[in-house]
């Protein structure tokens, strides 16, 4: 059997017997390695650990040090809170699970109200799985035979998904527990360390839209390591205790009235005070580098935003548009296409440039409940 040849992100190339798991590649660099790899890059393509190699190629080993290695391991994460939802109810159906910055969620359709007062018995149900360190297994999948499959299980909103796949429906199971899923994955549930923590329960439209019903989203986060945890837990604490919304009305800065709407904020005098201070700051050095202040009106005839691209792109972040005498009007959501047409209103020569403007200007987007704030 002949030999493959590796090269690693320093330029040394080393040669391996054909068929090597990604683990022992680790293992030939240094047993910490080994035990730090989360998973393995090869040409772009990932590889699990315990994955065998039959071709050369540019090989890459993810550790946490690796953004691409924390992916793959709150993935994972994902996937194991996932199986202990589906234990503890097992006729919830579930949307989608992917890593994000500092954790993870997962989307569920259930009847029943989650709160933290579940997390208790989800996260036991987390550790036994992680105990029993099954392995997380890919699998491929014809159309027809993953829609039987989702739909015998009950997982309609999978089904929905598999809508949208044009090709190459990929799943990955762990015992009893199988996910539409592109990957990449740990080797296996043991590979996740018990340092993770259910975070809280919110809501989120499936697919984002609002059309749509309701779901119930956990958050959460995991880290390999006990401390790594802790230190997040005590900054999430520390965060709560600088919240703007909290802060804001405890000085009396400012503060937001459903009356008038979410997130529409009412400047009290010492908020107004110090809104004034930075602002002036703000045009002070914007002066003193070289720009000019500039304003625009808070609207525009709709055909500035087709001609902007903004109608066709960023509809769904925009307000209705209003129509005054005939004509349609839209509340900006940027600043830009005004900016735009201020430079095109008269003739410029390279002597111009660069030409800096500057503006403090409100703009409205019709952003859904819950996005400045993750």
């Amino acid at each position: 059997m002949s030999n493959i040849k590796l090269r690693f992100p320093d330029g040394s190339v080393k040669e391996f017997v054909r068929g090597i798991t990604a683990l022992e590649v680790a293992k030939s660099i240094s047993p910490r390695l080994a035990k730090e790899t989360l998973s393995v890059i090869i040409d772009d393509k990932y590889y699990q650990t315990s994955d065998l190699i039959e071709e050369d190629g540019a090989i890459r080993l993810l550790t946490w040090k690796d953004p691409e290695g924390q992916d793959v391991y709150r993935h994972s994460s994902a996937h194991l809170m996932a199986q202990a939802i589906k234990r503890v109810w097992p006729e919830a159906q579930l949307g989608i699970g992917p890593p994000i910055e500092n954790g993870f969620y997962y989307d569920i359709d259930l009847d029943l109200k989650i709160t933290p007062e579940d997390f208790e018995k989800l996260e036991t149900e987390m550790h036994k799985i992680i105990k029993d360190d099954y392995p997380i297994e890919y699998a491929e999948m014809e159309r027809a035979e993953a829609i039987k499959f989702f739909k015998d299980n009950n997982e309609l909103l999978k089904i929905d998904l598999i809508d949208g796949i044009e090709e190459g429906i990929t799943t990955y199971g762990q015992s009893e527990f199988t996910d539409l899923c592109r990957g990449p994955h740990l080797a296996s549930t043991g590979k996740i360390s018990p340092y993770f923590k259910l975070l809280s329960v919110a809501g989120a439209y499936w697919k984002g839209d609002e059309k749509n019903k309701m779901l119930q989203r956990i958050y959460a986060t995991s880290f390999p390591k006990k401390q790594m945890l802790e230190n997040h837990l005590h900054m999430l604490e520390e965060a709560k205790l600088r919240d703007h919304r909290k802060l804001g009305k405890e000085l009396k800065l400012f503060s937001i009235n459903e009356n008038i709407g979410t997130g529409l904020v009412l400047w009290h005098p010492r908020g107004g005070r110090i809104r004034n201070i930075i602002e002036n700051y703000w045009k002070d050095e914007h002066l003193n580098n070289g720009y000019e202040l500039i304003y625009t009106p808070h609207l525009a005839r709709y055909d500035l935003w087709k001609t902007s691209g903004h109608a066709d792109f960023y509809k769904e972040n925009m307000y209705q548009p209003m129509e005054v005498e005939e004509v349609e009007y839209q509340l900006k959501p940027m600043n830009c296409p005004f900016h735009v047409e201020i430079y095109k209103s008269d003739l410029k020569s390279y002597r111009d440039l660069p030409l800096r403007f500057a503006e403090l200007g409100t703009v409205y987007r019709y952003e859904r409940s819950g996005v400045l704030h993750g």
